[in-house]
């Protein structure tokens, strides 16, 4: 059995971890079944925001009209923008694993790791033991139990971003932001799509008004069944056929497609990684229990990422990695992590982004609250742009005008809600965090600060 000082599950942020540790002369291993660089690289974010890239582009080619620029004609050439993601992801990947593997410190073990013992991990029939470890593996695509859906042939997320053969017809299960996005760029791209969700709303975490906006948008240039489910599936050929029930009306349509892809939300990888051999518990969804400062309850035992249910976004994942290099390396000073003015982003059309609570979030909690909201085209450059659907919208405390959200939909609102994320982490977190800053005449910024505005501020101090 090989004894090391440090072993880390998974290369995503893990692997961040790793390295640093290793840097600082710890012995590490790096333990991970697939495509090195984790989920982010390979089956998320990056491969999905360069495919979303080309659909952007087309939207932007087919609205020039608006502008006075005509267009006479353009090509999608499909395989062209899958070869372009695949190659440099792969590349990318590939280049992670030929440097571990020519590393001496950390030594890559290349399969899936599972717990024979207390800290004793097996890799390929070799085990291996640390007095610290890192759970860092991920989660995947969760698939729900419809009759006829597993033996239907169906793709998932990860399938979605290297299909090679662009549908003509594409079924969606599921209404989150996974879905969202890759309906935005298969539709973009000329594919009929339908999308079958359960609740009343898409992308229904979001704050109401932003899920209201979005859904009556994505109905526009989509199918959309919501409070609906899929109650079975059968393939027959190349044509898939979904009976979907109307959960109001227990009506049932049946929609064809020759594509169906699962995005039904994601599950943690723990249960392949037999933690009851080591005594790390979880939660009723299979998430890792851990505390503030990312410790299981098995000591010298941490765990991050998705694999723990916090927030299941890459930047979370990396500041965790930041926070468990930390408290692994120096215990007598350990931090609990900072989440304050967590923000997160779905690249759709248009893009939503978000920090803080959602209106209905501060609603359930009795919270006095203000709402503050500025459309994008009552602005300078919303009008330049012609973005007719977007706002921003704040929520504040009634009584200190603290920011306790912000919530935008429209063009780049994944870079706009950045300087809102500032001033929640690393400014005074109030209203005149935003008024207080000079705004550039006409910048799309300018509707932030516009919203940030737009509420009566006579009875408090500036």
């Amino acid at each position: 059995m090989r004894d090391f000082d440090l072993i880390v599950i998974g290369s995503g942020s893990g692997l961040d971890v790793a390295v640093a540790a290793a840097n600082r002369g710890l012995r590490v291993a790096i333990v991970e079944k697939g495509p090195l660089g984790g989920t982010c690289l390979n089956r998320g974010c990056i491969p999905s925001k360069m495919l979303i890239h080309s659909a952007d582009l087309v939207e932007e080619i087919r609205g020039a009209g608006r502008f006075g620029i005509k267009v006479k004609g353009y090509e999608v050439d499909y395989t062209a923008i899958v070869d372009r993601v695949t190659s440099d992801v792969d590349s990318e990947s590939k280049s992670i694993e030929n440097a571990l593997m020519s590393s001496e410190n950390p030594v890559l073990f290349n399969g899936l790791g599972k717990f024979t013992g207390r800290k004793i991990i097996e890799v390929n029939g070799e085990e291996i033991t640390a007095e610290k470890i890192l759970i860092a593996a991920g989660a995947r695509p969760k698939i729900p139990e419809i009759e006829g859906l597993r033996e239907s042939g169906f793709i998932t997320s990860d399938d979605a971003l290297r299909l090679r053969e662009q549908p003509k017809t594409l079924a969606i299960i599921g209404g989150g932001y996974i879905a969202a996005e890759l309906a935005h760029f298969f539709g973009s791209l000329g594919t009929e799509v339908y999308i079958i969700h359960r609740k009343e709303l898409l992308i229904n975490s979001e704050d109401e008004e932003v899920a209201r906006a979005f859904t009556g948008i994505a109905s526009k240039k989509f199918r959309v069944f919501t409070s609906s489910e899929p109650v079975s599936v059968r393939r027959e050929g190349g044509t898939y056929e979904i009976a979907v029930k109307d959960l109001k009306t227990s009506s049932i349509v049946t929609v064809s497609s020759d594509q169906l892809l699962v995005a039904a939300g994601r599950v943690p990888n723990s249960d392949l990684l037999d933690l009851e051999k080591t005594g790390v518990l979880v939660d009723p969804r299979g998430y890792i229990k851990v505390n503030e400062y990312l410790e299981t309850n098995v000591p010298g035992i941490y765990a991050l990422g998705d694999i723990i249910g916090k927030y299941q976004f890459k930047h979370a994942a990396n500041l965790e990695a930041e926070y468990a290099l930390q408290n692994m390396l120096f215990p007598e000073e350990k931090l609990p992590v900072d989440y304050t003015a967590m923000p997160h982003a779905i690249f759709t059309s248009p893009q939503i982004a978000s920090v803080g609570s959602t209106e209905q979030e501060l609603r359930s909690k009795g919270v006095e609250y203000i709402a503050a909201k500025w459309r994008y085209i009552d602005s300078g450059m919303g009008k330049a742009i012609e973005d007719h659907d977007g706002f921003v919208k704040f929520l504040y405390d009634k009584k200190t005008l603290k920011i306790l959200g912000c919530h935008i939909i429209g063009t780049d609102a994944a870079t706009m809600i950045h300087e809102v994320i500032v001033a929640m982490k690393s400014g005074k977190g109030d209203a005149f965090s935003i008024l207080d800053a000079v705004h550039i005449h006409p910048a799309l910024s300018e509707v932030v600060q516009r919203a940030a505005s737009n509420i009566h501020i006579h009875d408090h101090d500036h």
